[in-house]
């Protein structure tokens, strides 16, 4: 990921709210599920560590990201941002955009 890619995804970042939260049980299979299949649909998701939580938010970051196979975007204070890139979400659009255009043709 480059500078510029990183610095648009940490501005889109500070538009959405975290939508999952890390707390007491630290991190469970469960929650990695779920951060996966959040990932597949938005592919930019933000996670919330609790005050309650025992662990460095900067180590849950680095595996997250492993577990779910993302990239960290940004660590900063309890605020963890995932990125994962949806191959099959950016072929439905290109196929989107190639159908707009041979309609704009006729």
């Amino acid at each position: 990921m480059t500078s510029k890619e990183r610095a648009e995804l940490k501005s889109q970042a500070m538009q959405i709210d975290s939508i999952f939260q890390i707390g007491k049980s630290s991190l469970t299979p469960a929650q990695v599920d779920a951060i996966r299949a959040a990932l597949k649909k938005r592919e930019l998701v933000k996670i919330s560590v609790l005050k309650n939580c025992a662990d460095d938010p900067k180590e849950l970051a680095v595996l997250v990201s492993e577990r779910t196979g993302s990239e960290v975007v940004q660590v900063i204070g309890k605020k963890i941002v995932l990125y994962k890139k949806n191959i099959e979400k950016e072929e439905k659009e290109k196929q989107q955009q190639k159908k707009k255009k041979g309609r704009r043709k006729k």
